[in-house]
This record gives C-alpha cells, sequence and structure tokens, in this order.
C-alpha cells in the first residue's frame, strides 16, 4: 500500500512539474493522433456520403463490410502496415516503419472506418429530411455532398472526436509499426504498457491519469458538441 501511495506521489509530482520525457510522449501521442484523424476524415466523410446518397448494386454489401471494419483488430492493422511497410514490402523504400509516421497510416486506417460510418448515417439522415428539396434545386451531387455535410457540421464534430478517442486510445497497432522507441515513436500508451512491466508505476500512473484526463475531455466535448448541435438544430 506504502509503495502505491508513493507512486501515486510520485505520478502526481512528475505531472506537476511538467517532466519533460512525460510530455514529449504526450505531444508526441496527441501529434500522431490529430493528424490520423485529419486524414480520416478527409477519406471517411466523402466517403461516408457518398455511401449516404448512391445506389448501386452490392451497396448493402459494401455497407456491411463497412460496419464490419469499425471493429477492426488492432493487432491485424498494425501487422498489415507492417507488412507494407517493411523492406519487402510494396511502400518499404519510403522507410516509414518505426517512424510517427507508420503509426499515424495505422491509426488512421483504424479510424476511417469509424468516421466514414458514423458519417453516413448522419449525412442518410439529412438527406431524408432536406432531400425532397435538393432534388427539386437540381443541385449536382457533388453539391449536394458538400451542403449536407456542411449542414450537419456541428454533428460531425461529435463523430471526429470519437474518432480521436479511438486513435488516442490505441496501444496495439502503433507498437507494432512505431517499435515503442524512446524519444521517437513512444505514446502514452504503449509507455503505459512498456513502464507497468518494467516496474516504474510513477510514469505508467503519470501517462494513465493525463490519458484518462485526455478522454474524459473528449467524451465531454462530445457531449457538449451533441448539445450544440440539437439547439442549433432545434
Amino acid at each position: 500500500m506504502f509503495d502505491l501511495a508513493a507512486a501515486f506521489s510520485s505520478a502526481i509530482a512528475l505531472i506537476a512539474g511538467l517532466d519533460a520525457e512525460l510530455f514529449a510522449i504526450v505531444r508526441l501521442s496527441l501529434g500522431v493522433s490529430l493528424a490520423a484523424v485529419a486524414i480520416a476524415a478527409v477519406i471517411g466523410l466523402p466517403l461516408g456520403a457518398f455511401l449516404a446518397l448512391a445506389r448501386f448494386p452490392g451497396r448493402e454489401v459494401v455497407l456491411v463490410a463497412l460496419n464490419a471494419l469499425m471493429g477492426l483488430p488492432p493487432v491485424v492493422v498494425g501487422l498489415a502496415v507492417y507488412v507494407l511497410l517493411s523492406r519487402a514490402g510494396p511502400l518499404g523504400s519510403f522507410g516509414l516503419l518505426f517512424t510517427p509516421g507508420a503509426m499515424v497510416i495505422a491509426q488512421a486506417v483504424l479510424v476511417t472506418p469509424i468516421i466514414a460510418a458514423l458519417g453516413r448515417q448522419l449525412v442518410a439522415d439529412l438527406w431524408e429530411a432536406y432531400g425532397e428539396q435538393l432534388r427539386s434545386l437540381g443541385a449536382p451531387r457533388l453539391r449536394v455532398i458538400g451542403t449536407l455535410l456542411w449542414d450537419g457540421r456541428h454533428s460531425l464534430i461529435t463523430v471526429l472526436l470519437a474518432g480521436f478517442g479511438r486513435a488516442a486510445a490505441e496501444v496495439g497497432a502503433v507498437m507494432i509499426v512505431g517499435g515503442n522507441i524512446k524519444g521517437l515513436t513512444r505514446t502514452m500508451t504503449t509507455a503505459i504498457s512498456l513502464e507497468t512491466s518494467k516496474g516504474d508505476l510513477a510514469m505508467a500512473l503519470g501517462l494513465g491519469m493525463i490519458l484518462l484526463a485526455v478522454v474524459a475531455a473528449v467524451n465531454g466535448a462530445a457531449f457538449a458538441a451533441g448539445a450544440w448541435a440539437r439547439r442549433v438544430s432545434g
């Protein structure tokens, strides 16, 4: 009990003292996750909007596959990205393996289906509400997609925050493609795993507290964004 209390005290001291190593890990984690969500948004939002509006043979199969991809096992994604970026892989010449770029790619692969699926449902609901009006105006498909995404921009904040929460909590994929290299690819989740195995509970607890605070802030922001969207739409 004394050791645990001492570890908590040391963890709080690290946070309060703005420990350089601890906050370097936090900065890298947030940077990687934000970059991954940005890439996932650029790909996922237009894809989700297209699937909400388009009608083509096999669409239901695509939607089922998209929903299934929301539950992609992180270690499988990490393995797939590792193979692609390894020297023998098709993208090996770029030298991205064991760099923050590789971790961004892995997280983007995990987050894109989430943003696409949630964005598709949002656009489908908006199309049901405003579809007749947009059809009567004869707006082209790309214009319709842009209009619906803009109209649902407040609710889309919740979608993006959900993607960020998923990325920030990721450990398996980034461990595989990043290598958990100190000062280069060590994130909050991989550092917590490593420091716990080493018995350095102070660092692990400090990072755990910050990660919990980030997740709580994301969930609070998602709730606030949803309430704001309901007020604005109402």
